[in-house]
């Protein structure tokens, strides 16, 4: 006979995990709908009774600060779209008229220029390809752009392309051959026409400042085509630094010191025996024949420049150094100010409404005049009398401030490092081509440079130096830009208040039955 089962406990004693005297928690309810359903997928039952509730106060602050920053870099994309978009839909009717096979868009030339004190000297170009390309080529507008990647070289390449163009129309040069294109031939007056219908776009006020420059050079200046080169080898010619240095002799007078060993054949240049040109390399190209001596009544400057083509001045800056993150981080939130900016200077030169260059006050031009020192780099508070010259004006106190004041030093210090270091170099490349003494391991394997290299590589050197000395007077915080009164009547700008003409609106076809 089987045994009953034994009877449920009726103590009164507290369940386990709950001290005595302390009331048990209530039963928790059954989950009921689909959270019970949802019990027997494995899911944790803490997980379904969860109540929602507020995060923690260090998470609320990550929350909002993620939340604002995301926000505020959506709104400016979308602002930047919008805008660029609104300005395109404006002009866009412009790239749809049908043109003749052998008719050529309108064609813009951009300038732009290395900003002072960066390192990337293409920078302003691409503010240009992203802000105001999209509106040229919405209205069809072609454009050709020169960079100047170092300081100073677009202002020289204006320069040169003037006095070429002078030289041409005086009838001293050849024009250049062009390519034959299908349609009617193009006489000078169409090509000139078509290139003061383009307009010339000069992105920034350290560009702005070379073109002027290099174009008051270029209408100042003669017509002799001059070798740079050339010239600054002359000038180095007699420094000293490539002189056979002086030996005392036994008697106490000063004395040239002479090679051992064989001396080279006359009109013969010392090389060293480890750079020689192979004897199947090809001969270097003939010099150059220099050019004759222009007339006296065409190398003046003309009492009035030809008309120039109108100016797009396009405001840019940009925000460099340590001390300038805060407004890197400001700029990087609010892009839509440099697509309102370009998008507007696009616009402008699509509307082709020049109006006459403002020139400068006749204090302003006595001041640009009188010789500054190189330490003052006082910027003017306000552009008052200086016309169209003040073009964005508070972009130099963007400027790095290294590049005004170490500017000079750094050149200065750069010099004294190369000549100090010149002396060993040039020893020692005299020495191996004189064969006073055998080369060493180091340099067989690695030739030294040759005193023809080393006078080579003095020569580019003093050149760029000597160059970013004249860059910088011209661009450096509180020079003002280079004027001629010759430019009053020459210069137009591109008026800001014209419009595009809109579409025309389709004719209404008729329903036919």
């Amino acid at each position: 006979m089987s045994t009953p089962p034994p009877p449920p406990p009726t103590s009164s004693a507290p369940p386990p995990n709950v001290p005595p005297g302390v009331e048990p928690p209530p039963p928790e309810a059954p989950l009921k709908g689909w959270k019970s359903a949802l019990e027997h997928t494995g899911i944790p039952v803490s997980w379904l009774r969860a109540k929602p509730r507020l995060p923690s106060r260090r998470m609320m602050i990550f929350i909002s600060t993620v939340s604002a920053l995301t926000g505020a870099y959506i709104y400016d994309r979308r602002e930047c779209k919008r805008i660029r978009q609104e300005y395109i839909d404006k002009v866009k009717h412009l790239g749809e008229v049908d043109m003749k096979p052998w008719e050529l868009p309108r064609k813009v030339m951009v300038y732009s220029c290395k900003w002072p004190g960066d390192e990337e000297y293409d920078r302003s170009l691409k503010w240009f390809k992203r802000n105001v390309k999209p509106i040229l080529v919405a209205a069809a507008v072609d454009y050709e752009f020169k960079n100047g990647n170092q300081y100073g070289s677009l202002m020289r390449a204006i320069s040169d392309e003037i006095r070429d163009r002078r030289r041409i129309e005086a009838g001293l040069d050849p024009p250049p051959r062009e390519i034959v294109i299908p349609g009617p031939p193009r006489s000078p007056t169409e090509k000139r026409d078509r290139e003061l219908a383009g307009g010339v776009i000069i992105v920034g006020r350290h560009t702005f400042k070379e073109y002027m420059e290099g174009v008051k050079r270029g209408w100042t200046r003669g017509l002799d085509k001059v070798d740079d080169d050339e010239v600054l080898a002359k000038l180095l010619e007699d420094d000293g630094h490539f002189d056979e240095p002086k030996v005392a002799s036994a008697d106490g007078d000063d004395e040239e010191p002479r090679p051992k060993g064989p001396a080279p054949p006359p009109n013969q240049v010392i090389v060293s025996p480890f750079q020689l040109r192979p004897p199947n390399a090809p001969a270097p190209p003939p010099k150059a024949e220099p050019s004759p001596a222009v007339p006296a009544h065409l190398n003046i400057p003309p009492s009035q420049i030809p008309e120039q083509p109108p100016l797009a001045l396009v405001p840019y800056t940009s925000v460099l150094g340590f001390l300038n993150i805060p407004l890197m981080l400001w700029d990087f939130f609010n892009t839509r100010k440099d697509v309102q900016a370009g998008a507007e200077a696009a616009y402008a030169v699509i509307a082709a409404q020049a109006r006459p260059f403002e020139g400068p006050s006749d204090s302003y031009v006595s001041s640009l005049q009188q010789e500054i020192d190189d330490t003052d780099f006082s910027i003017p508070l306000s552009a008052e009398g200086m016309g169209d010259l003040g073009f964005d004006l508070h972009a130099e106190s963007y400027w790095r401030s290294s590049y005004n004041k170490d500017t000079l030093k750094d050149i200065t210090k750069a010099r004294e490092r190369y000549y100090a270091a010149l002396p060993e170099k040039l020893a020692t490349a005299r020495a191996l081509a004189r064969r006073e003494r055998e080369p060493t391991k180091d340099e067989v394997n690695y030739p030294p440079p040759t005193e023809v290299a080393l006078r080579a590589e003095r020569l580019k050197k003093e050149k760029r130096w000597r160059e970013e000395e004249e860059a910088w007077r011209v661009l450096r915080g509180g020079m003002g830009v280079a004027w001629d009164e010759r430019f009053r009547q020459a210069f137009k700008v591109f008026d800001r208040n014209g419009q595009v003409a809109p579409p025309p609106e389709k004719p209404l076809v008729a329903d036919q039955e």
